[in-house]
């Protein structure tokens, strides 16, 4: 719904990116975040509820913590993120109508509330943070691999914003 509001506030998008870079970031990073944990969350009840080994060789190491403490963290990162899902919902609110995903509007403006205030692109900072979470949650590397496509992502996609 936030989509039609916001071309009836703030017109439709008015600029897209023309190049081929441009065109295919949203898609390279909106990939490349979910594909970690969608494959974790696909892998694993398939497995019986235990990881396949391939996905045990990318584990973090387990010999710093007790087990107990890292089931504490995993917990944790779960945890944080609906708080990180509250805070990305309030960012949305302050984002209101000028939310596009690249591209900008006929009816442009500057957001300078709420998060936007202190960060510039604060839904970008909530998916690295989620990035970071998803390496927790999942005990494994392989968010991190994605995380740096996403940040590599957001330095190409920044400038075109």
């Amino acid at each position: 719904a936030t989509a039609p509001v916001a071309n009836a506030e703030a017109g439709s998008i008015r600029t897209t990116p023309t190049s081929f870079i441009g065109k295919i970031i949203s898609p390279i990073h909106g990939l490349s975040f979910f594909i970690p944990p969608v494959t974790y969350i696909l892998c694993v009840p398939f497995n019986r509820f235990v990881q396949p080994a391939w996905m045990q060789r990318m584990s973090l190491p387990n010999t710093y913590l007790k087990h107990e403490n890292q089931v504490g963290l995993r917990v944790a990162a779960c945890a944080a993120t609906f708080v990180l899902l509250r805070f990305t919902g309030r960012t949305m609110t302050h984002l209101g109508n000028q939310w596009h995903a690249i591209g900008r509007r006929e009816k442009p403006r500057v957001v300078q509330t709420g998060p936007y205030a202190v960060v510039r692109h604060p839904l970008y900072t909530s998916v690295l943070i989620q990035g970071l979470l998803f390496t927790v949650m999942s005990w494994s590397y392989a968010p991190l691999v994605g995380l740096g496509i996403v940040a590599g992502a957001f330095a190409v996609k920044m400038p075109i914003e």
